[in-house]
């Protein structure tokens, strides 16, 4: 699924469940690096397409870095956008930054093993890729489509229920 945005579907139900414990935004952040070798790949038509960062090594080093900066780009985004918390800046914790990053991607790592050939995820213990086909590409799309629509109708309900004034407003000039 390359540079495609069918791996934010497990994202969106998860900032659903979890809310302020989880950031989309650096989530979506580690999709982005995580695809920025097999870009190089395609523009230069050199190396390996899913390589090292389609590893489980390669994913953990990419969190690290996605963590690390996305954390600082997206209170950057935050305050641009003027979405705060009451009348404060939101300030994303390190730890939500962390575990957003790592389950972005490790997520991608393997959604990719589903459908690639070329993915080596256990790379360099095992050249192995075990869950190679264990779901066509089609059911990958859709459990993606699916878990972002889940995702959205739960965080929206979450936000009727709660009452809890609505993110968007500010973006669109909701009243």
């Amino acid at each position: 699924m390359p540079f495609t945005p069918f791996h934010m579907g497990p994202g969106i139900l998860i900032k659903a469940l979890f809310q302020g414990g989880f950031s989309l935004m650096i989530f979506g952040w580690s999709q982005i690096v995580m695809d920025i070798q097999p870009l190089i790949v395609l523009l230069t038509h050199e190396g390996h397409l899913h390589g090292f960062s389609h590893t489980y090594i390669g994913a953990t080093l990419l969190a690290i870095f996605s963590a690390l900066s996305g954390k600082y780009l997206s209170e950057l985004v935050l305050r641009w956008l003027d979405i705060t918390n009451g009348d404060k800046p939101i300030i994303i914790v390190w730890w939500i930054s962390f575990i957003s990053a790592f389950i972005g991607t490790y997520s991608h790592v393997l959604l990719d093993s589903l459908m690639h050939a070329d993915l080596q995820p256990y790379y360099p213990f095992s050249n192995v890729n075990h869950l190679l086909g264990l779901l066509n590409n089609e059911q990958i799309y859709l459990l993606c489509i699916i878990t972002a629509i889940t995702g959205v109708i739960i965080y929206f309900t979450i936000i009727f229920l709660c009452k809890k004034p609505n993110p968007f407003k500010k973006i669109f000039k909701v009243r």
